[in-house]
Order: C-alpha cells, then structure tokens, then sequence
C-alpha cells in the first residue's frame, strides 16, 4: 500500500476532548507510528491534553497498555463491577438502588471524585522527559475564576506545574471542582473542545486533527491558506464520554488504529478497510452478474441499479455501488471486519453467497 501523505514532513497533531472515547486516539497514534510519520508539536484539550503528555514523552507503549487496562475506579472513586453494568444496561434492582446512592452522595459532595486520576496523572507524567522533548505541547483549560480560555504551552510552566496543568485541561464538569493556584480551573472543552488554533496561532501549516466527538464547545476557526488540516474521525458512535470500561476502550483503540490506516493509505470502505484494486469496468461486471436471467438489460440499468443504490444508501461510480453491497454482505455473514482486505479477497470470502 502506498501512503497519502508525505512522510518526510513534520506534522502538528491536535487531539480532541471526549474523556473514555480518547483510547481513540491512542489506536490512531500506533498507526501513524508504525507508518513513520513524524511530529512535531501537539495540542490537546481534556483527555486530548492527557493523551498529549504521552505523546510528547514519546511512551506509545505505555499509553496502549494504559488504555488496554483501565477501570471505572483509575479515573474516579467508583464501583468498577456496578458502573459496568449501569453502562451495558444489566442493572438489577437492587443495583439501581445503590446506583442511586452513589449519584446522590456524589451531588452531595460537589461533583465526582477523581483522586485515583489525580493520582494516575502524578505517576505517568514526567516533566522533565516533556521539557526535553522534541514535541512541543500545547493544552487548554478555562479559568472559571477569570472567566476565560488559557492557551499553554507546557514547557513554559514553572517547575512542578505541568501535572497540575493538565489535571486541569481534564477537569470535566461533571468531576469535582478544586483550585489551582487559587484559581478554578475546568476542562479546556468547556471553550475549545478541538485545539486548533492552538497550533494555527502558532504557525504550524501541516496538521492533523484527531476527532473523537466529544462534550464541549467547537470554537471557530480561520483555517488560512497556507494550512492544511488532516482529519481522521470515527464513522460510529464512541460511546459515553464516563465509559471506562476496558473493553469499550479496547475496542475504540482497535478502531482508532484502523481508522488511521484508512486515512494513511485512502483505504475505501464504510466499516470494512478496503484496498482498491478493481476497476469501474470489473465492478460492473459482477454487477451484472446479478442480473435475473429474464430480466432485460435496460431494465437493469433503469430500475434494478438505482434500487439497489436506494437501498444500499450510497451514491457515486459502479465501484461504490459494489462495494456497498459487498460489505453489507460480508457484515451479515459475520466477515471480520479489523483487518485490510484488497477488495477481491473481500468478494472471495462472500462470492458464494447472494451478493444482493
């Protein structure tokens, strides 16, 4: 496969709030690192901010086996077993009973308590591995106390401040509301859910935007002409912003990471990931292939192609068409669907069924 974008620039990365949904990003990353792309800089608001730190550290590994492993209770003073079950919709009574003790004696106490996140971000982060870094780090938070956005950059924070900073960038409105430095502060997507600017402002002109849809503000942008923005965003739903279930978060990673692929090499498909090797002309063929044998061919073309198109709720080329219909097949026929096909191994796994 043949990469789209030029490896031989540096590339800025802005990485978007959204709390759990942020193993997202983490599975892009693997991508771009096993294509070898480089970066230079990264921008992050809430859990962007965090996956940021580990970006700029350099510790892929560590934030795979991070988001591979996590827990209701890393992030927040909670019952792992009860949350699980509230966020798969398997609540007996008698849990939702002591769900509804937790939600009140949480808004009793201000908000959710985060200490075990708190204590998470003291351990993993390291501030003098992100002064020494190549990558520049930039995050977001919002002062409620002075009532607007603040733009850091992090290796401009005195000593001791980064962890406390980005804690901050972090601090979803639904957690509890502490002071920094005397003031309070909240999570940067209260203003700026998607950093953008952070790097525009500050002249990066290749950058590439990872979106997860997150809860927050999208704050408008001026994209000049000189920058270019690469966006690599889901086709399907994250999840909840609170599920920290692992295996949601295992199972956003995996996506991320093909989604990456699909960005990295124009991969075609709605949810499969597809190596284009067919032409127009071969994409009909087996078009026509189903095609009744009293059917007249211009029927065919007038009512059979536009009703499949209909229903297959695509619009475009032969190919499209195809390709539509061959992955609405191999989904019913339960086709794995994490792993790169050429478009003719894909038609090989279902060419013995109905293809429509």
């Amino acid at each position: 496969m043949e990469l789209k974008i030029d490896p031989s620039k540096q590339y800025a990365i802005a990485l978007e709030g959204g709390g759990a949904k942020g193993a997202y990003q983490i599975g892009v990353w693997q991508a771009l690192e096993e294509a070898h792309i480089q970066y230079n800089a990264v921008s992050g608001s809430s859990v962007g901010a965090l996956n940021g730190a580990m970006m700029a550290m350099r510790r892929l590994q560590e934030a795979e086996e991070i988001w591979s492993t996590i827990r209701f209770s890393q992030v927040m003073n909670a019952d792992d077993d009860l949350l699980r079950k509230a966020f798969q919709k398997k609540l007996s009574f008698a849990d939702m009973i002591e769900l509804g003790k937790y939600i009140i004696d949480t808004l009793k106490a201000g908000g959710i308590d985060v200490t075990p996140l708190r204590n998470w971000i003291q351990k993993i982060v390291d501030e003098e591995t992100i002064r020494k870094s190549d990558v520049n780090l930039y995050i977001v938070t919002y002062s409620i106390t002075d009532k607007k956005e603040l733009d850091i950059d992090v290796k401009t924070l005195p000593e001791g401040e980064i962890y406390e900073m980005l804690l901050a960038s972090a601090q979803f409105p639904l957690f509890r509301q502490e002071k920094t430095q005397d003031k309070l502060l909240t999570d940067g997507g209260v203003q700026d859910l998607v950093p953008i600017s952070s790097l525009i402002q500050r002249n990066y002109k290749d950058i590439i935007v990872i979106r997860i849809y997150g809860v927050g503000i999208e704050k408008k942008v001026k994209i000049p002409k000189d920058v270019h923005l690469y966006t690599i965003a889901p086709r399907e739903d994250l999840g909840s912003v609170l599920n920290f279930d692992q295996s949601s978060c295992k199972r956003n990673m995996t996506l991320g990471y093909y989604d990456g692929k699909r960005f990295l090499y124009g991969l075609w498909g709605e949810k499969y990931y597809v190596e284009r090797t067919m032409s127009e002309k071969l994409a009909y063929q087996l078009l026509k292939k189903g095609k009744k044998p009293e059917e007249s061919l211009r029927r065919f073309h007038e009512k059979t192609l536009p009703a499949l198109e209909r229903k297959a709720g695509v619009k475009g080329d032969y190919y499209d068409l195809f390709l539509a219909l061959l992955e609405k097949e191999a989904e019913k026929e339960n086709v794995e669907r994490f792993r790169i096909y050429t478009d003719r191994e894909l038609y090989r796994l279902v060419k013995e069924k109905v293809l429509f």
